[in-house]
């Protein structure tokens, strides 16, 4: 895929990575990289190649250090309504996607780059990475759905101090905190590592057991997992799985 602020690129093992390109701004979202990030989960969500993705920043000083500014300070409460819904519907359609995204964090996720690394489902950072919300400073609160996935993630007491006061978190007390799930030395490494084990089990099952696990924060998530384990036993991969724990052999799942 060719972007103008994005690379796109899938390996041998359809994993693919995406790099937010714009070094020089710190990878500042703006209506481009928006976008264009648009396009390529949709191109994820569409693509046999692609089996899981990280997501990362371009350079070492940011993953995303924020919206762009100088578009925020333009907006009335239309617009506003506007540009935050759009954001919340990309962010959505990330955290949507039934194929393992991991997001790996280094330097500064502030702002809508928090909520960025929020929407994906696991997140490895580096030694230098920087978390915030730091949107009440400007007069504004996170618009791209900062205030619903961080209460989920850390709890709401948490949640609340970062956002009301703003304050910067570091790599370990995010990872203390429940932000991130590691922090490391490489995180690419450690994250392709993360996701190869992850590729090796039954794709059907992975994808239905994200799908369960993002409703475990409503009352319907128990009849969720049970539809699901059910489908799931008629599948071939099942078959196979089960056949070939009870034969002692290394599983060889279709997908189907």
């Amino acid at each position: 895929m060719s972007y103008t602020t994005l690379t796109y690129e899938t390996d041998d093992n359809g994993i693919t990575t995406i790099t937010i390109n714009r070094p020089d701004k710190l990878n500042a979202l703006n209506k481009e990289v928006l976008n264009e990030l648009s396009d390529a989960f949709q191109q994820v969500a569409v693509s046999t190649d692609v089996k899981a993705v990280l997501l990362t920043g371009a350079g070492e000083k940011a993953f995303v250090a924020g919206a762009d500014i100088k578009e925020l300070s333009s907006l009335d409460e239309h617009t506003g309504r506007m540009v935050s819904q759009k954001g919340q519907q990309i962010f959505q359609s990330i955290e949507d996607t039934r194929k393992p995204v991991v997001a790996v964090v280094n330097g500064y996720a502030l702002g809508g780059g928090a909520e960025l690394a929020m929407a994906c489902h696991m997140r490895i950072a580096s030694a230098s990475a920087v978390f915030g919300l730091p949107e009440v400073g400007l007069g504004l609160i996170p618009g791209y759905g900062g205030t619903q996935r961080l209460p989920h993630i850390v709890g709401r007491a948490r949640a609340l101090e970062m956002i009301l006061t703003g304050k910067q978190v570091k790599a370990e007390e995010a990872r203390e905190m429940g932000l991130v799930n590691m922090v490391v030395e490489n995180p690419v490494d450690e994250a392709k590592k993360l996701l190869t084990t992850i590729l090796s089990n039954g794709p059907v099952a992975v994808r239905n057991a994200i799908r369960a696990v993002y409703h475990s924060d409503n009352k319907r998530g128990f009849q969720v997992e049970a539809d699901l384990f059910g489908n799931l036993c008629t599948t071939e991969d099942a078959k196979e799985g089960t056949s070939a724990f009870l034969e002692k052999r290394k599983p060889d799942f279709k997908g189907k």
